[in-house]
């Protein structure tokens, strides 16, 4: 089943029951969290090829993050039903989503580091660079490489204001390590920006 999300529709929120597994085939998903006081923090960008929603799935809980459409998305869909049964039947299938969980689980303990512990020129190379290999490893070919990040975004997922942000990116683009269009990061030297992180 496929699912077709315009830009800034959402998908599920946090408490939603879980109903379906996602893969993103067209597009792109920003997961976030919210905290009480309001403040939002983006999690991951996801792109094609890019499964999520299993963890729920697989414990039989609400869901604990907020899915949104960054452009014109279509999603795979695997109903709950449909999935259980697929995990429950092929144990090759069931080892797959636990190493997919299990490189979640160290992608969020790193996360964590780049978030909060880092200096944020390290914190904001290591995220480009992030974003940058997923981007190749999923966009068609010839389809550029400029990333889909606003400013606002990163500053969302490093936990900093849009400002600290610009000023960051805009030093980085005298240096000409990357190049700066509105809504669009283009990395011209991933070498310096390896060094940085």
């Amino acid at each position: 089943m496929r699912k077709r999300l315009a830009k800034g529709e959402v998908l599920f929120t946090y408490g939603s029951s879980p109903d379906a597994l996602f893969c993103v085939d067209r597009g792109m998903i920003r997961v976030s969290v919210t905290a009480s006081n309001g403040r939002e923090a983006v999690v991951s960008m996801l792109e094609p090829g890019q499964w999520f929603g299993e963890v729920s799935l697989f414990i039989d809980a609400p869901r604990v993050y907020d899915t949104r459409a960054i452009v014109d998305s279509e999603l795979l869909v695997v109903s709950a039903q449909a999935f259980h049964e697929i995990v429950d039947g092929r144990p090759d299938f069931l080892m797959e989503f636990i190493r997919l969980i299990c490189r979640r689980y160290r992608w969020a303990l790193e996360w964590i580091d780049e978030t909060i512990l880092q200096p944020l020129p390290v914190r904001l190379a290591r995220r480009l660079l992030a974003a940058q290999h997923a981007h190749l490893l999923s966009a068609p070919e010839g389809s550029g490489s400029a990333l889909r990040l606003s400013q606002e975004d990163l500053g969302q997922m490093l936990g900093v204001s849009r400002q600290s942000i610009n000023r960051q990116l805009k030093e980085w683009e005298s240096q000409r390590l990357l190049r700066l269009d509105y809504g669009r990061v283009t990395v011209l030297d991933q070498d310096a920006l390896r060094r940085l992180a």
